[in-house]
């Protein structure tokens, strides 16, 4: 099946925000959605109107606030299925304290309907994908991986030439190198990574020039 993916930069953090849909049934999942003004959501919810994408899930790979600053958002426009990783609750609970620090305001996320687990499967009418445990930036984050369409969203766990912190809330190195070697490094050369910030790049191109994994 078909699969199509948009990339929004949203908020103070240039955080990128992904909705991708199967082009038959129009279902759709929104990926950390990072709008954080009535302008970003105005621009996300436009986007979804005039090419009759219909959100059924809403997901955040880790719930740092640059990444759950939309969740309110989503989740009320939609009344989309919303699930995020169970060990980055504490997280969650603590928006307002995490926007605080950084001197910005957001709209407190709802609670997750459900939590992600390895191996979780998102119903996207026949669109296989997998969730990969890769924790270390949080202690509960997960990449998303597209096997027939050679596509991983890698979160703030892998980056072009880059990896994740793992000074904020949660983080730890040694388990962050931990996941992404036993991961993602480990998915054909050939996947396009698409991280949390920043641009897309392969999981070959990182493996001879990522800074951090040589």
């Amino acid at each position: 099946m078909p699969l199509n993916l948009k990339k929004f930069v949203f908020s103070p953090f240039a955080e990128n925000t992904y909705v991708i849909w199967e082009e038959e049934s129009k279902e759709a999942v929104i990926i950390d959605p990072g709008c954080s003004n009535e302008n970003e959501e105005e621009k996300l919810s436009v986007f979804i109107s005039e090419n009759k994408i219909k959100p059924k899930y809403l997901i955040n790979t880790h719930c740092h606030l640059d990444h759950i600053f939309g969740n309110y958002f989503v989740k009320n426009t939609y009344g989309t299925e919303y699930y995020a990783p169970e060990e980055d609750l504490f997280l969650i609970d603590k928006s307002v304290e995490q926007a605080k620090a950084f001197m910005v305001d957001i709209k407190p996320s709802p609670k997750p309907d459900d939590f992600l687990y390895d191996g979780f499967v998102l119903q996207l009418n026949g669109i296989n994908n997998e969730f990969l445990f890769t924790p270390g930036h949080t202690p509960g984050e997960f990449c998303i991986y597209f096997p027939d369409d050679k596509i991983c969203l890698t979160g703030d766990v892998l980056f072009k030439q880059g990896i994740g912190r793992t000074d904020l809330w949660g983080g730890d190195y040694d388990t962050l190198m931990t996941s992404i070697k036993s991961r993602l490094l480990s998915l054909p050369d050939d996947v396009v990574i698409y991280p949390g910030h920043g641009e897309s790049s392969t999981i070959s191109y990182e493996k001879k020039n990522n800074p951090f994994l040589q």
